[in-house]
């Protein structure tokens, strides 16, 4: 367990309540069920208060078993928590070949055939679907189909896009400077990062995203960046949030 405390306290968390972010987990069940614990432990030391866990995106992918992560998201979280889930890009990837196979292969080539793999099409079948065209997506599309429980669609269809917390708002990437917090459009708060991460100045809120993989949390006056980079790395992080305060675990 590895606790470091912020230096910034230019933001509150709403009064009442504690936050826990969690960076992008991408298939990694075994970091999310340390990392879990070691909130659990955090929470344990701490006054007991009502707990959010906001989740930021990138589930799937890349890492061994991504049916197993949104397994537990679904149901595994402890009953005493309110959880918030968010979409990333890999989802919006994922879902995109669920709909539309014949543009899948971007997905496969960024991790997609690792999703494939923990939901059980065959690696035939995925081999397929990089050298056979439309035809091979195709099929691997109809497999995962058959595959995908309807609880794990469910659940990717249902993901937000931001949440907002008093002085803190989070999304998978980022958000375009300029334009407000409630303007923002999708394909940004998915997919932004030079524009986001090279912006100085305040956002409106203190931005908590993931997205952009750095080898230590990103604890800057106007945005928190915690992907880690977990699928490689090995260290899943989050960041607590209460009133001014925060700090970050890891694994």
């Amino acid at each position: 367990m590895n606790i470091k405390i912020s230096k910034h306290s230019n933001s509150h968390a709403p009064e009442g309540m504690r936050l826990y972010a969690i960076g992008d987990i991408h298939g990694r069940l075994d970091l999310l069920d340390k990392l879990l614990g070691i909130i659990e432990r955090d929470r344990a030391n701490r006054e007991k208060m009502p707990t959010v866990l906001v989740f930021l995106g990138d589930y799937v992918d890349r890492g061994p078993n991504s049916k197993g992560v949104v397994s537990r998201l679904i149901s595994g979280l402890p009953a005493d928590v309110t959880p918030q889930f968010l979409k990333g890009n890999h989802e919006d990837l994922l879902l995109t070949f669920h709909e539309r196979p014949g543009f899948g292969l971007n997905w496969l080539y960024n991790g997609g055939d690792a999703a494939l793999l923990s939901y059980g099409v065959e690696a035939e079948a995925i081999q397929n679907a990089y050298f056979s065209g439309e035809a091979g997506l195709a099929e691997a599309n109809a497999i995962f189909r058959e595959l995908l429980p309807e609880d794990h669609l469910q659940f990717f269809r249902g993901l937000k896009l931001s949440y907002r917390a008093g002085g803190y708002f989070f999304a998978h990437a980022g958000v375009r400077p300029g334009v407000e917090l409630d303007q923002q459009r999708s394909v940004d708060l998915i997919w932004i990062r030079e524009e986001f991460l090279m912006h100085p100045h305040d956002f409106g809120a203190v931005v908590v995203h993931g997205h952009t993989p750095a080898g230590a949390p990103e604890d800057l006056p106007n945005r928190i960046g915690i992907d880690t980079l977990a699928f490689f790395s090995g260290k899943l992080t989050a960041v607590g949030l209460e009133g001014p305060h925060r700090w970050f675990l890891s694994t």
